[in-house]
């Protein structure tokens, strides 16, 4: 069965089929890449205790230039540690350096030709079982997340905030963000501003997910999952494409 837009007009379906089929392919294909950016982090050692968030975000940005020819990112480059990690993308705390039994977290939207990517992951230095156990769980609320949006066609962005804020706080954590997602596309997707909700998961964002953009292509969307400790000071993140 065809996919089905608010106003009844199908998704994936018409002449345009292909065109989205090869929209969804470039978007994952960007994703993988930065995916495999974050591993090739981690394998090179790159968030390691004594480094600044900046050093580290700075070293990134090279990696990503070195392995994929990468010098635009349509949004901020994030490292997070400590208690920074409370803190949701709009905040820009004092630089930090990384301790050795911290938690980290990285947001990078590397560009791949004209094509958005938007990954976040958390990374914990030591043995601490709280700051495991969110890492571990960011996933499974992602999921879970995940699940709710597929069962549902027409949820809505409200809807879904609403319930990947249940699943964090059943899961044991607080949810740290304002939003759970946003629209991503080719560069550059809509003109998102803090005051376009239709454009966010997030409360007040009433129309169904599953619809057109102003351009008339298929939207596609970013899931966010911001889980906080505020009692012991830190949190995690994760993110990446919901509905491809």
């Amino acid at each position: 069965m065809d996919t089905q837009s608010h106003d009844g007009s199908a998704l994936d379906s018409g002449p345009d089929a292909e065109v989205e089929a090869e929209r969804a392919k470039q978007l994952l294909d960007a994703q993988a890449k930065a995916e495999a950016l974050f591993h090739e982090v981690e394998a090179r050692g790159l968030i390691a205790p004594g480094e600044s968030e900046r050093d580290v975000s700075d070293r990134i940005r090279d990696l990503a230039h070195e392995l994929y020819g990468v010098d635009r990112f349509w949004h901020k480059r994030i490292v997070r540690a400590g208690e920074n990690t409370l803190l949701p993308y709009r905040h820009n705390p004092p630089d930090r350096p990384i301790a050795t039994d911290d938690i980290v977290f990285l947001d990078f939207g590397p560009l791949f030709e004209e094509w958005e990517a938007d990954l976040g992951r958390t990374f914990v230095l030591g043995a601490d079982p709280d700051k495991l156990r969110l890492r571990d769980d960011l996933a499974t609320v992602f999921a879970a997340g995940r699940a709710a949006f597929e069962a549902d066609p027409e949820i809505t962005g409200e809807r879904l905030y609403a319930e990947v804020v249940r699943l964090s706080e059943a899961a044991g954590w607080e949810f740290g963000g304002a939003h759970s997602g946003h629209l991503v596309g080719e560069f550059p997707h809509e003109r998102i501003n803090g005051d376009e909700i239709e454009y966010y998961i997030t409360p007040g964002s009433t129309k169904p997910m599953r619809r057109r953009d102003k351009a008339g292509r298929r939207c596609h969307w970013i899931l966010e999952v911001h889980l906080v400790n505020r009692a012991r000071g830190f949190g995690g993140f994760y993110e990446q494409l919901l509905d491809i």
